[in-house]
């Protein structure tokens, strides 16, 4: 593992004008780094360790740490099997954790030149990340790896040498928004940020105007959401889309906060649906009118924002999942099963902050390569946004259409996922607490339509106010079973 950097490693170590820095007889001639020659190689390691283990991960877990063997010569041991400190570090790891402490020096920090780091970190080095305590997600382990073996490489070519310690301070400088510090006292002792652990006020070191770093495979498990479901009249058509929910897909229904909001205006069919969220653990809202679909759908906006939820979703009560049999493919080629979706979802919007993703590319009328919102904006929007597109139809759909402006597509946990204009409808969608505000509440309309949505959202887009998202996949599907009279529907 250490073989290609130990040559060098014994070169500088052998070397008088490396071990007599601090003066013939100094402190440094007679440290382990200087002395013992398995001594760096074995602490220069770490980081190596650390990664085969995130790669065999052999407990199949997202994020690991480095301890000493020998902490707990300054930390209490109890402290790890009693107060559990391992599990409440967790939410600290989301990219990469170093403990730093104050060091204010002019000649060299342990062996390595004061000069030529300040010259690699780009700035006046001043503190010392430890080597006792550090650790990440697998994906920064990655690539933390590969910075550490670049710049340790890099610096023994130069002659420079100091402990693991020195280049995880350089990476701390390069790039703070991903290696994150908690600062110790002047003593350098771990045992400060194991007790504000225990004692739940660790604050990391701010980072300044660095550019917020994307968590590759955020944990969802500190997230609230709410799932609400619009129904009128049938609560036959909501045991039944929930029962392809429960064969498919449980997690829709064992993990969110979940609401009927009840547009029904027929007594019978309010006491059967109530009898539906009983059995699956839905709150019922009894709207006691028929406020139609868009009116119900601002009913869920209003409803979740003053919620403790942090996402949401809106669903008609005939929106199923496809089941996981269904090895086929929509119209446009994406897959109709993805499995764990309702975890994806999440860590998708976590690590993107989109404030709405889509959730299914193929819908039953449109498909969302076609940009629909050309149908709704003003005349003038149109003429603005498609110079040379902008005649409407005398009647029905255009197939030359204007296509959808995408911008870059990602994949988490292999589902992919595509941002851009995407157009908004009132089709299942995960909502973030400030994209809900933004799409439904800072401009209202008394009598709101999903065409009107569409139009205002597109716009907002346009300005870079809203970031949206669409799965590249088509797990949902619709499927009414019972149908009212065209005079009961009611868009608001």
């Amino acid at each position: 593992m250490y073989a290609p950097h130990w040559d060098k490693t014994q070169q500088i170590r052998t070397n008088p004008d490396w071990y007599n820095q601090t003066g013939e007889g100094g402190w440094l001639s007679q440290s382990p780094q200087a002395s013992l020659e398995w001594y760096n190689p074995i602490v220069q390691s770490k980081m190596f360790l650390l990664h085969d283990v995130s790669i065999w991960n052999p407990f199949d877990t997202e994020k690991f740490i480095w301890l000493d063997a020998g902490i707990t010569n300054t930390v209490y041991d109890k402290y790890f099997t009693e107060n559990d400190v391992l599990d409440k570090i967790s939410p600290l790891l989301n990219t990469f954790l170093f403990l730093s402490y104050p060091y204010e020096t002019n000649d060299e920090i342990h062996g390595f030149k004061k000069g030529p780091m300040d010259s690699i970190a780009q700035a006046d080095v001043n503190y010392v990340c430890r080597g006792g305590l550090f650790g990440g997600t697998k994906e920064f382990i990655h690539e933390a790896n590969s910075e550490y073996y670049s710049l340790l490489r890099q610096t023994l070519d130069q002659g420079l040498m100091g402990t693991e310690e020195s280049i995880f301070t350089i990476m701390s400088y390069l790039k703070p928004e991903v290696y994150r510090r908690y600062e110790l006292d002047g003593n350098g002792l771990v045992v400060k940020f194991v007790q504000d652990l225990i004692d739940d006020k660790v604050e990391l070191a701010p980072v300044g105007d660095k550019p917020k770093v994307k968590i590759y495979n955020p944990s969802t498990e500190n997230v609230k959401s709410s799932l609400y479901m619009l129904t009128f009249n049938f609560p036959q058509q909501v045991e039944h889309t929930l029962a392809t929910w429960e064969a498919n897909s449980p997690d829709w229904l064992s993990k969110p906060r979940k609401i009927l909001i009840d547009n029904s205006n027929n007594p019978e069919a309010i006491e059967g649906n109530k009898a539906v969220c009983e059995k699956y653990g839905f709150e019922h809202i009894i709207t006691n009118e028929n406020l139609g679909i868009n009116r119900g759908r601002l009913l869920a906006a209003e409803h979740f924002q003053e919620s403790d939820s942090d996402f949401y979703f809106f669903f008609e009560d005939d929106m199923g999942f496809n089941p996981s049999t269904d090895n086929d493919f929509c119209r446009n080629g994406f897959r109709k099963f993805v499995p764990d979706l309702y975890n994806k979802v999440h860590k998708i919007m976590l690590k993107e902050e989109f404030d709405f993703l889509k959730l299914s590319f193929t819908e039953v009328y449109m498909d969302n390569n076609i940009q629909v919102s050309w149908y709704n904006v003003p005349q003038d929007i149109r003429t603005r946004d498609w110079p040379n597109y902008d005649k409407l139809p005398i009647t029905g759909l255009d197939l030359n259409a204007p296509r959808t402006a995408f911008k870059e597509i990602d994949v988490l946990d292999e589902l992919s996922y595509i941002s851009g204009e995407i157009y908004y409808a009132n089709w299942p969608m995960i909502v973030s607490k400030a994209g809900n505000q933004k799409m439904f509440l800072d401009t209202k309309w008394a009598h709101p339509y999903e065409q009107t949505w569409m139009s205002y959202i597109y716009q907002e887009t346009k300005k870079g106010n809203i970031n949206p998202a669409i799965l590249l996949a088509s797990p949902v599907w619709h499927n009414r079973i019972v149908y009212y009279e065209d005079h009961e529907r009611r868009e608001n």
